[in-house]
């Protein structure tokens, strides 16, 4: 690998030296399987497989949710079996594990039936409601969910639904939410936002990600003056964010995806490829993916990357491992 800062490469671009240490020697980018993926990417050890959410199918508006078998235990892996897991599924977006290895999923609803926070179990594949509401409002259209080592499922609200036209009017703002299953309390945690996206917590949860992508409105648009960026903050006492400041602004496109390796790095989504970005914002580089949508770690070490391109899913090995959520 010998490619100097600013040049480009098929399957990379180098901004600083240390992004070295993230490719590694023997860095490879290699086509996975061509299919519809477009959100919410789960690699689930236990089974070897990768679930997530597609772009909207043809027809009444709907969204699958997959799961995609892997075989082989050296990268890089091969595509066994896709299958679908729920359809409908209420127009699901994000997703993530909970500490018992079950699906915790963005529901965006549709005009019939109302957005929510729901839970499956994958072995079962039965399905319940985690929150629906927020002090009697309907949530817009949940977006990405994460949940904390203290079982706190936190999660985006935007309002796309609306502005794609599945949903009606917003009955509460773009907010962020803290909803703590123990007490039943749901609390909206930051109202900054205009589009309020992906979100992940630092290894060691003291400082919670959030994305913007409030330059992409209604499909197919782009306003350069909305925001495109990264926004960082302090998580105080395990439940409240403070000292919220601009961490990255992402170019070209908007990040959606967002995650960290285990030494801190963020990686985000743009319109060419991954980005990755030091814990003090500085852009290492980025790898280059085209159409790229979403993305999750995986495979046994957690060092590969699985990157959705809405018609295809491409897999990526790297030298560092991605942090482990549940």
């Amino acid at each position: 690998m010998t490619t100097s800062p600013g040049q480009d490469d098929p399957e990379f671009i180098i901004h600083r030296e240390a992004f070295r240490a993230v490719l590694g020697d023997d860095f490879r980018r290699v086509m996975l399987i061509e299919t519809n993926a477009h959100e919410g990417p789960v690699y689930v050890d236990s089974e070897h497989a990768l679930y997530f959410t597609t772009v909207p199918e043809p027809g009444p508006k709907n969204i699958a949710i997959k799961r995609l078998a892997l075989t082989g235990t050296e990268f890089p892996f091969r595509a066994q079996a896709l299958d679908t897991v729920r359809f409908p599924s209420n127009m699901a977006n994000g997703m993530t594990l909970d500490r018992d290895g079950r699906l915790v999923i963005c529901e965006q609803g549709t005009r019939e039936t109302p957005a929510r926070i729901s839970r499956m179990d994958i072995k079962t594949g039965s399905v319940g409601t985690v929150v629906d509401h927020w002090r009697g409002l309907r949530f817009n259209s949940p977006n990405d969910v994460v949940v904390k080592n203290d079982r706190t499922i936190w999660f985006t609200d935007p309002n796309y639904g609306e502005l794609q036209g599945f949903k009606g009017a917003p009955e509460v703002g773009a907010f962020v939410y803290r909803h703590d299953p123990k007490t039943g309390e749901t609390a909206v945690i930051a109202d900054s936002f205009n589009k309020p996206n992906g979100l992940a917590f630092s290894p060691d949860e003291s400082v919670l990600y959030i994305t913007d992508t409030g330059a992409n409105q209604a499909p197919g648009t782009y306003f350069v003056g909305l925001p495109h960026h990264v926004r960082a903050f302090d998580v105080h006492e395990g439940r409240h964010l403070r000292n919220e400041r601009l961490f990255a602004v992402v170019s070209p496109g908007a990040p959606d995806g967002i995650k960290l390796d285990a030494e801190g790095r963020v990686y985000t989504s743009s319109a060419t490829g991954v980005q990755v970005f030091t814990p003090d914002g500085d852009l290492l580089g980025e790898i280059r993916a085209p159409g790229v949508a979403n993305f999750t770690f995986g495979g046994r070490g957690n060092d590969v990357l699985f990157i959705l391109g809405d018609t295809q899913i491409w897999q990526a090995r790297l030298k560092v491992a991605g942090m482990r959520t549940c």
